[in-house]
């Protein structure tokens, strides 16, 4: 398996620390990265464990799902300054964005909730490339769902593959199969066959009108919808059992600083 920490790092520094070269630093160091705002953690443990693999020592990280305020530290490691000078800036880049993805994921799931107890929040897979395993986490951290973690891993019939295939057939399969129907009409054709059926781009009122229909035909369906953002979340979330979404991935990085000293 590839180790993304070597590729994260090795992109930064591919020979070594010009500035940690010129100014010939030796000797062992403390580093923080520190909060300037509020957030829930994801990943730091992580980054903890490459630490720990490169012989530096982690002295205090926050969990997955912690909660953290301004001025509160998410991650502390002691080891070679060079590594220090070398590891801090990207180290610091990857909490920033995986406890954002955290953050947002949690009100997205708040707002929900307020509005349907049971609601799942389910991210998309549209992870950013080589990021997946760390921002599907994140989401995790924050209460959420993943509604495809790969194409390997789950089944969904989608409006592409209904434009290519054209008339479905008999399905059989040992996981849940997911639809996306193209039209009203393919919604009802196609409702008995669908453990779970994704309406996309679809308003809450029709939502209103065509859930019960559909659940009364199918008893055992899961209704989902995608291709909404995320205020509009408390409009949907009476009406179906899984909102699909994409936001937690684009969220803004949270603001963190790093403070580097010689011990």
């Amino acid at each position: 398996m590839i180790d993304l920490f070597e590729l994260y790092f090795y992109e930064d520094c591919p020979y070594q620390d010009e500035s940690a070269e010129l100014l010939r630093l030796e000797g062992r160091g403390k580093m923080r990265i520190v909060s300037r705002e509020n957030g829930i953690c994801a990943c730091a443990g992580d980054l903890a464990e490459y630490y720990e693999r490169k012989n530096m020592k982690t002295l205090n990280y926050l969990r997955d799902g912690d909660t953290f305020k301004p001025g509160d530290a998410i991650f502390e490691a002691e080891g070679d300054l060079k590594l220090l000078f070398r590891y801090w800036r990207v180290s610091q880049t990857f909490l920033t964005i995986m406890c954002a993805i955290a953050t947002k994921t949690a009100s997205l799931v708040s707002a929900g909730r307020k509005a349907n107890p049971d609601l799942i929040i389910a991210a998309s897979r549209k992870t950013h490339p080589g990021s997946r395993i760390f921002e599907i986490k994140a989401v995790r951290a924050g209460g959420g769902d993943i509604h495809r973690n790969s194409l390997s891993d789950s089944i969904q019939i989608s409006q592409n593959h209904l434009e290519v295939v054209g008339e479905l057939g008999k399905l059989r399969a040992i996981k849940k199969i997911e639809i996306e129907p193209r039209t009203r009409e393919e919604a009802f054709k196609y409702v008995r066959m669908s453990d779970i059926m994704l309406l996309d781009h679809i308003s809450p009122e029709e939502l209103r009108e065509l859930g019960p229909e559909l659940k009364k035909l199918n008893p055992k369906l899961e209704l989902a919808v995608g291709g909404i953002k995320g205020p509009m979340i408390p409009e949907y979330a009476p009406f179906v059992d899984i909102i699909v979404i994409s936001a937690p991935y684009y969220a803004n990085p949270l603001d963190f600083t790093t403070k580097i000293e010689r011990i």
